[in-house]
């Protein structure tokens, strides 16, 4: 028999409850997902009260957790991959404060992981605005009806047509496909750079031509941002240009870069920029070999080569589809 003495609780609200208790459910270490509701004002609300928008309480989710298997911090990382943390209104198709985001925390531990998990999201800048899930203290969270219980499970036909309507899945795939590296990343990787690549990154620098890292890299392998760690190239795209430079047809995912109108040195020329850091990678130029007829030009200093085989090991796993 298992011994509950050290088991946890984490209280999340993300919209919906159907979709965030199936998103733990399944997940190792995770004992039980109960939905219920939170933060309000009525003692013992029911789902119409809720609903309704007049209890000041949240659609939300109670995870009893081991977590010397899975930590309170892992939690955190699939909560934020289920929702739209910018959203202040609600969550997807269902709109009012009782459907928009919130932590729970119920001790400091718990709420330093949360801001710290905000934080990073933040300084990503994989979104063009600001995290509004709230943290607030934790007072008391009710049980919603059984029929809201391991919903996804009881009426699965009704459940995956909400869930497909809802818009939830299609953010999903565009916002965090590939993106669970950002909350291991550090607020000190900028800070890490060396002079060249804080000159290019950061003051729009270039560096030289035929004297750089990767220039001449033939290995397979994924480039990605030295700030963010978001990847940008392939080495399937990977063409010698003859310029000296890192050249690409195309970047893996058009939304991980941004391309802004260069009118410096008397030229007009285009930019590329990473979307997540801001960082200045380099220009694009319509000289490039088809079926792009594009060529990216990109300084070394802004990026760090992965090869092939680690890509797994840096969770990067994904994205080994792109040499099959």
């Amino acid at each position: 028999m298992m011994d509950n003495k050290n088991f946890e609780t984490a209280i999340f609200a993300g919209g919906c409850f159907w979709c965030v208790e199936a998103a733990f459910e399944g997940h190792k270490g995770v004992i039980d997902v109960i939905s219920g509701y939170t933060g309000g004002h009525v003692i013992d609300p029911g789902y119409e009260q809720v609903t309704s928008g007049t209890t000041g309480h949240f659609e939300a989710i109670k995870i009893s957790f081991n977590p010397d298997i899975i930590t309170y911090k892992e939690l955190l990382k699939i909560f934020f991959q289920q929702i739209d943390p910018t959203d202040f209104s609600g969550s997807f198709v269902d709109r009012g404060s009782q459907y928009s985001s919130a932590i729970f925390y119920q001790n400091d531990t718990q709420k330093k992981e949360a801001l710290k998990t905000i934080e990073k999201i933040n300084q990503s800048k994989l979104f063009d605005i600001p995290v509004a899930t709230q943290v607030l203290k934790f007072k008391t969270f009710y049980d919603a009806e059984v029929y809201h219980q391991d919903y996804h499970k009881k009426n699965p036909i009704r459940y995956k047509y909400y869930r497909t309507g809802s818009g939830r899945d299609r953010f999903i795939e565009k916002a965090w496909k590939n993106k669970e590296h950002i909350f291991d990343s550090e607020k000190s990787s900028a800070d890490k750079l060396t002079p060249l690549q804080y000159k290019v990154t950061r003051q729009n620098g270039t560096e030289p031509p035929f004297d750089n890292e990767y220039w001449d890299n033939k290995k397979q392998g994924i480039y990605v941002d030295i700030i963010s760690n978001v990847p940008l190239f392939s080495s399937r795209d990977k063409f010698d240009s003859g310029t000296g430079w890192p050249s690409f047809e195309k970047p893996i995912t058009k939304g991980s870069i941004k391309e802004i109108e260069d009118n410096s040195l008397f030229m007009k020329r285009v930019e590329v920029r990473s979307k997540t850091s801001d960082s200045h990678l380099g220009h694009v130029f319509d000289d490039g070999p088809e079926p792009t007829g594009l060529r990216y030009c990109i300084n070394s200093a802004s990026l760090r080569f992965i090869p092939k085989e680690n890509l797994e090991k840096e969770g990067f796993k994904d994205l080994l589809s792109l040499f099959e």
